[in-house]
């Protein structure tokens, strides 16, 4: 009963927010996407990575272990899935980048740190930082064709994970009145983040739901299962192990939309992908967080 409590506790005020942005808009209140977006991945988000880390205190070790945890599990996704599509006769350029990049920003960052505090937060910040890499470059080149890893490095939330991995590698501390008004500009990240995704699901047409619930399933259960066994193999330590699991098995981005529609794939079809896993994610999440926890 506990860890049923404990569970519902973590996942109540992730669905809730999200909750509250699909209600918004479902209401026909207007809300400027790009506007906060831009104002979170620019802003908040890079504020709330860089204290994350500058504060954590989990080893630099540590993190480096689960950086390259991250890397193998995103690796071992790219070879499963592109296996399991090309097998299925599934297009590669619309179904193979949704299958492998979870949504670790707007529910893995909420969940790990409802879940697990600051420790877990410090884990899952350098797993989203790992995926924004892969999935803005290799991510990139699946559906378009091309992408740039110089144009990466520009991204504020890559720099903040970069600068926050310096400071907390040298013991190093911000003046405490910069450290309390970044800190309050990271604290914008969650809510806005968790919103926002409500938002998107409500405003996204799927193309049909058989196809999107099977791949969603399969996807729920590779992605965990791959994450448990790339954890296990690098003796991660508990809290680091579920923050892996976790963050690998959230549901499709829907960056992974926006690309699509951007570059020309099937963007019903991907949008089908970020509703129905998200849906499906109303159930995944707390099976995950039962057994993890």
């Amino acid at each position: 009963m506990t860890i049923i409590l404990t569970v519902l506790q973590t996942v109540a005020p992730v669905f809730l927010l999200a909750l509250v942005g699909f209600l918004w808009v479902r209401s026909g209140h207007e809300y400027r996407t790009e506007f906060v977006t831009r104002l979170a991945m620019t802003v908040s988000v890079p504020c709330l990575i860089f204290v994350a880390l500058m504060n954590s205190q989990v080893a630099p070790g540590a993190l480096t272990t689960i950086s390259l945890a991250a890397l193998t599990g995103y690796m071992g996704l790219m070879l499963l899935f592109w296996v399991m599509l090309r097998a299925a006769g599934l297009d590669l350029r619309t179904y193979l980048a949704p299958m492998i990049y979870g949504n670790t920003g707007n529910l893995g960052l909420p969940l790990a740190l409802f879940a697990f505090g600051e420790e877990g937060l410090g884990y899952a910040v350098v797993v989203f930082a790992v995926m924004a890499i892969l999935s803005f470059t290799v991510g990139i080149r699946m559906v378009a064709g091309s992408g740039s890893f110089l144009k990466v490095l520009r991204e504020p939330m890559v720099a903040a994970t970069l600068l926050g991995a310096l400071f907390l590698w040298q013991g190093w501390q911000t003046p405490a009145w910069l450290t309390n008004t970044v800190q309050l500009a990271g604290q914008m990240a969650i809510p806005l983040m968790l919103i926002t995704l409500g938002v998107a699901v409500a405003r996204l047409h799927p193309a049909g739901f058989l196809r999107p619930f099977a791949l969603s399933l399969i996807r729920a259960v590779v992605c965990s299962g791959l994450g448990w066994i790339v954890g296990r193999a690098f003796s991660l330590p508990p809290v680091a192990l579920a923050v892996l699991v976790l963050q690998l098995g959230t549901p499709v981005a829907v960056t992974s939309y926006l690309l699509a529609e951007k570059y020309g794939a099937d963007s019903g079809s991907v949008a089908g992908l970020v509703v129905i896993s998200t849906l499906l994610s109303v159930i995944t999440i707390p099976l995950t967080l039962a057994l993890v926890m």
